[in-house]
């Protein structure tokens, strides 16, 4: 794996602030949707192509959890170069005042909140709070800022991906999954054509496979049952590329019209909801309200899936993606739009 540093420009487009007001308009989009069926969703909100943003636009932990993620990001790299000792620390606290705020009270994953009670005990090693069991699409979910910030280099990108994952979700697969949905967002934030993004995630997750982070992720290997710290990366991005060949086919086979859960996976678990946002996003590369209106109608956990859809859509397409009168009533749009122009400029 190659440790250059990489610098590209955002400005022109706005990808980082594309990319975080779409991740928080899908978000807002399928919250009322999730948990319910297509046909239940069809009735209550008429034809899913005409479907509309609440009136008020209010988001889920998805958001939340992506601002605290934000946040502890550009606290650390106040203080210099992002590494995994700086990052843990701001970021840990982020979490853990997420938790306690009286804003989580949107349905959070069971994953996050334990994590975030043992994370919040001052002495514990953020690895004793892992969840090693979990790969919840907790995970990726949160991980957009990573593919956002310039001038990370590849491997503070990728350990800073999986490490977000583990300090809640320590499963191989949604540290993996998390690494590959920050680089999905880096690849189209710098101008990567979408009909080959599939491919280049393949190549990556080939090129990673048997790479262990152990300066971004210490020992945390040791609290599963793997024998050594490869084999147990390596669960992980198998299981990605299982599904990245299944989201290759899905990609030219799939009628727009059917629910894309049913080829990709309903998305509860890390690498069903990467599959299935990229899946909706590619289905309408140059559409991304319509993108975002695919993921909120299905069966599986919409808001998490157009909420990764919105941001895939956003770091392609730029800030003038979404339409004014969207995105003027997202909530924390203030913050959304400070951070996007943090890393836009």
């Amino acid at each position: 794996m190659t440790t250059t540093a990489t610098t590209f420009t955002t400005t022109a487009k706005r990808a980082a602030t594309g990319s975080l007001i779409g991740l928080a308009l899908g978000d807002a989009l399928g919250f009322p949707t999730e948990f319910s069926s297509v046909p239940r969703i069809l009735e209550d909100h008429g034809p899913w192509r005409e479907m509309e943003l609440p009136e008020r636009a209010i988001v889920t932990d998805d958001t939340q959890m992506t601002l605290a993620l934000g946040r502890g990001l550009r606290t650390a790299m106040e203080r210099g170069r992002l590494g995994p000792r700086r990052m843990e620390r701001p970021v840990r606290e982020e979490f853990v005042e997420w938790n306690r705020s009286p804003e989580n009270n949107r349905a959070p994953g069971r994953t996050c909140v334990t994590a975030c009670h043992l994370l919040s005990v001052e002495d514990r090693a953020w690895q004793d709070a892992s969840q090693v069991g979990s790969k919840g699409c907790g995970a990726n979910m949160r991980v957009a800022p990573l593919g956002l910030i310039p001038g990370l280099t590849d491997e503070e990108r990728a350990g800073a991906a999986q490490l977000q994952s583990a300090l809640t979700h320590g499963h191989p697969t949604a540290l993996a999954a998390s690494d590959l949905t920050a680089h999905a967002v880096r690849l189209l934030a710098q101008g990567a054509d979408p009909t080959a993004l599939v491919g280049l995630l393949r190549s990556y997750a080939l090129d990673n496979r048997d790479v262990y982070h152990e300066r971004w992720l210490g020992d945390l290997w040791t609290r599963s049952q793997d024998p050594d710290p490869v084999h147990f990366v390596r669960r992980g991005w198998d299981e990605c590329l299982a599904i990245l060949e299944v989201l290759q086919e899905a990609v030219r086979t799939v009628s727009p019209e059917a629910d894309p859960c049913l080829a990709t996976g309903e998305g509860w678990i890390a690498e069903e909801a990467l599959a299935t946002a990229l899946l909706c996003f590619l289905l309408f590369p140059d559409e991304p309200v319509t993108a975002l209106r695919r993921a909120a109608c299905t069966a599986g956990d919409s808001d998490s899936i157009a909420c990764l859809a919105g941001a895939f859509a956003g770091a392609h397409l730029g800030a003038d993606a979404w339409p004014a009168r969207w995105a003027e009533r997202i909530e924390y749009r203030d913050e959304l739009l400070a951070l996007g122009a943090l890393w836009d400029a």
